[in-house]
């Protein structure tokens, strides 16, 4: 449905609200005014009073305006509800799948997701679409979907493709210019750290958030749609991990500063070699971290 549409058929429905507030026979504004309530122009407001000339709601001659009756609920029109945001659907589906509320190979059913998420059902095939070239899941040959789900496999993939991804943008932070704002969200990554640190034996369960801060920032200065797509899902994955195993989780968190810190270290010294190496040494640690994190779910 065209938006235009859309936009006529809100103004509609708060004029019907404006309405409402007025006793019978009692003069309508003047187009002006209503576009000024509706918040739309005068063109849609002329539609409007037609259609509720049409319905008797209103006597209409020129400018003498007067309503005739109370409005019912069917006088209303139906207001489409709005295309489901792409990055919210992305983030509220990988919720459900990275919370092992369902397993790997389960058929996915369009209509029962539709429900769940609250979504149009045309919202939700062409977001798994685009979702299915990331292998969580893939359509079925008798139609349908499936759900891959989070695998041992998908898990060293995903890792692998991390490091080749962050050590490129790691070699570009250390090119940035001296202007460039990432110099100065590293500077109060810096800082954040070292807060946290000091906290760390009351704070720890804080650094998931620290840590989706940090790798956000590094691959900030890659400008690549392709890449920014991956991203995103592999933030998430990456970021959901903390909460499938709270084993050791100060002593990994504590440790996974002391690395964050090498690497702000390196890049601020422009040393690209060691910042590289610094962040390969993280990167292992992380996929590690992950690979335990599915054995902690028999995932692994």
């Amino acid at each position: 449905m065209a938006r235009s549409d859309t936009r006529y058929r809100e103004a509609y429905n708060r004029i019907l609200t404006y309405c409402e507030t007025l006793p019978p026979k009692a003069p309508i504004p003047s187009e002006t005014r209503l576009a000024e309530i509706a918040g739309v122009s005068r063109t849609v407001i002329r539609r409007c009073l037609t259609r509720l000339e049409e319905l008797g709601l209103i006597s209409w001659q020129g400018r003498d305006k007067h309503l005739l009756r109370q409005p019912r609920a069917e006088d209303r029109i139906a207001v489409p509800e709005a295309a489901a945001d792409p990055s919210d659907l992305e983030q509220r589906f990988l919720d459900w799948v990275l919370r092992f509320d369902v397993p790997a190979n389960t058929p996915l059913s369009v209509a029962e997701l539709s429900r769940t998420f609250e979504v149009p059902q045309y919202d939700l095939k062409g977001f798994l679409a685009g979702l299915s070239r990331f292998g969580l899941v893939s359509r079925r040959p008798q139609g349908g979907w499936m759900l891959l789900g989070f695998t041992k496999d998908f898990a060293i993939e995903l890792s692998d493709f991390r490091s080749v991804l962050e050590q490129n943008a790691v070699s570009q932070v250390v090119e940035a210019p001296v202007d460039h704002p990432v110099w100065a969200r590293l500077a109060q990554l810096r800082a954040d750290h070292l807060a946290l640190k000091q906290a760390i034996d009351r704070d720890f369960h804080e650094f998931s958030k620290l840590d989706e801060r940090f790798h956000q920032t590094i691959n900030s200065v890659v400008r690549n749609r392709f890449i920014a797509e991956f991203q995103k899902v592999i933030s998430l994955i990456f970021h959901y991990h903390y909460m499938w195993d709270k084993t050791e989780e100060k002593h990994r968190n504590a440790a996974a500063i002391d690395e964050h810190l090498a690497i702000i270290d390196a890049l601020e010294a422009r040393d690209a070699e060691a910042a590289r190496d610094a962040a390969l040494r993280h990167l292992r640690t992380s996929k590690t971290t992950l690979l335990s994190s599915l054995r902690h779910h028999d995932l692994g």
